[in-house]
C-alpha cells in the first residue's frame, strides 16, 4: 500500500490577506478563516456561519431526531438549547461545590471494597534478582 504525499505546490497556503473572522451565530466563537471557506460554511447551513462544534452539535440534533427534520429546524434546536444553557448562572460559591463533590467522591472511593492483590511468589518478584 502506497500513501501519497502532497507537496506545498499542489496546495498552496491561504494568502493571509483573504482572512476574515467569523462569528458563530449559536455560540458567538469567532474564528478566522479565508472568505472562501466561510461561503462554503455558509452555502452549508443557509447563510449563517456556524463553528465546527455547533455543526457537529447540529448533525448530531439530525440523527437523534425520531423523524427527519430539516438543518434549519436543528439550528433553532441547538441555538435554544443553548441559549438555555447559557442563561444558567453558575452557582454562588461553585469553589464550595467543586471541593464537596471531589470529597464525595474520596469517600465513595475510599468506602469501596479494596481489590486484593496477587500473591506473587519470590522466583517471579521483580526485585528478586536485586536482592541476590
Amino acid at each position: 500500500m502506497s500513501a501519497k504525499v502532497r507537496s506545498s505546490e499542489e496546495t498552496p497556503a491561504p494568502d493571509l490577506s483573504e482572512l476574515e473572522v467569523a462569528k458563530c451565530e449559536c455560540c458567538g466563537l469567532m474564528e478566522e478563516c479565508t472568505a472562501a471557506y466561510a461561503d462554503e460554511i455558509r452555502a452549508e447551513y443557509h447563510g449563517h456561519w456556524i463553528c465546527g462544534l455547533c455543526a457537529e452539535a447540529i448533525k448530531d440534533e439530525i440523527r437523534r431526531s425520531g423523524r427527519a427534520i430539516s438543518t434549519e429546524d436543528a439550528m433553532d434546536r441547538h441555538r435554544r438549547f443553548f441559549k438555555s444553557f447559557r442563561s444558567v448562572s453558575p452557582p454562588a460559591k461553585s469553589a464550595e461545590h467543586l471541593i464537596a463533590a471531589v470529597s464525595r467522591l474520596l469517600r465513595r472511593s475510599l468506602s469501596s471494597p479494596a481489590i486484593p492483590l496477587r500473591n506473587v511468589s519470590a522466583d517471579h518478584d521483580c526485585f528478586a534478582a536485586l536482592d541476590r
